[in-house]
């Protein structure tokens, strides 16, 4: 039987999670097409302008978007309807496997954003790791994607930081709401926020992480603009800014606190069964349920345990693997003792890395990036380490944050796998090639999936090995660590929302198995806690990585290029699991017909 590339990618790729379609008359056209996906864009950066500034686009730096969830809530339901109704009117089958990625892909998305309207997220608007309250200081701070070149871009700012306030107050109302149908966050999620709050709200205007661009001007600023500028900024933080942060912290302290819950899993709140399995589908972009990807991650766990045993022996370690974990945890030549050696361990990295990727990568991306400690007012609850796209003019770097929050508990042997993860090849590869394929539909450029993305950083991670990046024993030892670690979000994830596991359970379960401290264990599993699903997405996407290249493998035997199959994988910008399976199977058939022509 013949079946057309176009069926072929619909069926094996987004046809588990596509809106129904019925076929219009039509025929869709890659010109039509990309003029739909243009308009779409623009109407979505203007409803969006803080993600328009992230992607680069400049215009609306003075605005701050919808202020109400209802107002937000409205406008993503009238992009989706009209843009579901306009491709519909289009029929697909005769474009191209690339550009019929793009039309399934911005289908899927829409109808994504629909159905998670069905669960009530905006009466939960804040937590301690992703939320407004600490978007907007990083944004304010000058140090992230909001310039601050210019007199215009200071006034930008200035419009848009006028509308924190009223947001900050819609979110008060939001929570309150909460309260009232049982729709609130962990008592342990609100008491990682209070310090925040406490932090950002600061009256002491030398203290405020907001008045930052105005201590350091650029060089052609002239004095009056320098006074007005610093008189409105100081009028902003002190009349609108800081007590918007107080008032937070009053209601979260007074109220909000009082009315959190003992439980920490979402299966606990109304539907919370059917939230979450909404979040693992749209984490791992797969069908997988919760009991599932708990199996798997036990027996993931089990295997890199047994990986563990064998090197323990290679660094020469006497005793059982639990007494492996505690020296890995305690032995002081294991740990940073500042700040300042953490930053300089990853700069000695990167020539390392650098000197190799052109081994494994055809295509390098051009835009840039820098390595940055994590900002001291996110350090306490953030991440271990985190990557924030840059822009493929080179105007912004990629960054690649890595957390100095108490540094004696930061681990020195884990410094290559974070590394190979967040920066390169991981996380600044994936994103910044995205950004830099031009033929791309400007959704595609700057949007993606966790499970491609995050699966890719740890598919890196493996990938150091082959590079010989792990010499040292104790980086490999490091490498497991990093791969467990993950192997347990999807046993501690599942077990805290699904099968109503304790705070205190999932961390004695990470203890046991992550050679971390308990310092790194609660803030991983409060994060899992705030934001339920999203550490799915990186085994799952790592396994069906490692799937697909043993497949090539196989089929191309001598002729497997990995060089082809990376630059491959990375060049459909990030996408659902299946679609990316339905791309490598079109390469690995192009491969093999070449071969035999």
């Amino acid at each position: 039987m013949k079946i057309s590339l176009s069926s072929l990618l619909f069926s094996a790729g987004l046809l588990a999670f596509a809106p129904t379609l019925v076929h219009a008359a039509t025929p869709a056209t890659p010109e039509k097409m990309n003029q739909i996906y243009a308009e779409y864009w623009e109407e979505y950066s203007k409803a969006n302008p803080i993600s328009a500034t992230f992607n680069g686009d400049n215009r609306f730096n003075d605005r701050f978007g919808p202020v109400t969830s209802q107002e937000a809530l409205a406008e993503r339901k009238r992009l989706a309807d009209k843009y579901l109704a306009r491709t519909a009117e289009y029929d697909p089958a005769k474009l191209g496997a690339e550009d019929r990625i793009s039309y399934d892909l911005l289908r899927y998305k829409l109808q994504q954003s629909l159905d998670d309207m069905r669960f009530p997220s905006q009466l939960i608007p804040i937590n301690q790791t992703f939320s407004l309250h600490l978007l907007f200081a990083q944004l304010g701070s000058g140090k992230l994607a909001q310039p601050f070149a210019t007199v215009k871009d200071y006034d930008n700012w200035l419009a848009r930081a006028a509308a924190f306030a009223p947001a900050a107050d819609a979110m008060i109302a939001d929570m309150r709401a909460g309260i009232a149908r049982g729709v609130v966050q962990p008592k342990i999620v609100t008491k990682q926020i209070l310090p925040q709050l406490e932090n950002l709200g600061t009256a002491d205007l030398a203290k405020s992480v907001y008045m930052a661009p105005v201590r350091q001007f650029p060089q052609d600023f002239s004095e009056a603009d320098k006074a007005r500028l610093t008189a409105a900024y100081a009028k902003l933080v002190g009349e609108q800014i800081a007590p918007a942060y107080q008032r937070l912290l009053a209601f979260m302290r007074d109220s909000y606190l009082p009315a959190s819950r003992e439980t920490v899993g979402l299966g606990a709140l109304p539907e919370g069964k059917a939230w979450y399995d909404s979040k693992v589908r749209n984490s791992t972009t797969t069908s997988l349920t919760a009991d599932e990807i708990h199996t798997i991650g036990l027996n993931e766990v089990t295997r890199i345990r047994a990986l563990f045993e064998q090197a323990k022996e290679r660094v020469g370690f006497k005793g059982t693997l639990k007494e492996f974990f505690v020296h890995l945890n305690t032995a002081p030549e294991q740990r940073f003792s500042t700040r300042e050696q953490i930053q300089a361990a990853y700069e000695g990295l990167r020539p390392r890395v650098e000197a190799k990727t052109p081994q494994f990568f055809g295509k390098i991306p051009k835009t840039p990036f820098e390595v940055r400690p994590v900002e001291s007012f996110r350090e306490v609850s953030a991440a271990p380490a985190q990557y924030f796209a840059g822009l493929p003019d080179g105007s912004r770097p990629g960054i690649f944050y890595y957390n100095a929050y108490k540094p004696e508990t930061r681990t020195r042997f884990t410094t290559v796998a974070f590394f190979l993860h967040e920066a390169i090849p991981g996380h600044h590869f994936e994103i910044s090639l995205a950004k830099e394929q031009t033929g791309f539909p400007a959704f595609r450029r700057n949007e993606g999936t966790g499970a491609f993305s995050e699966g890719w950083g740890l598919y890196s991670e493996m990938l150091g090995q082959e590079m010989g990046l792990y010499d040292d024993p104790w980086q490999w030892c490091g490498r497991l660590s990093a791969e467990i670690w993950r192997a347990v979000r999807l046993v501690v994830d599942t077990g805290i929302h699904s099968k109503g596991w304790t705070r205190e359970q999932a961390i004695a379960y990470f203890v046991d198995n992550v050679p971390q401290n308990e310092v790194v264990a609660v803030q991983e599993v409060e994060r899992y806690i705030a934001a339920p699903g999203q550490a799915l997405s990186y085994k799952i996407g790592e396994l069906k990585l490692r799937e697909l290249r043993a497949r090539a493998e196989k089929q191309l035997g001598a002729r497997f290029d990995l060089r082809a199959f990376h630059d491959e994988v990375l060049s459909h910008g990030s996408v659902p699991l299946s679609v990316l399976e339905a791309a490598v199977d079109r390469w690995l058939a192009r491969q093999k017909a070449s071969a035999g022509s």
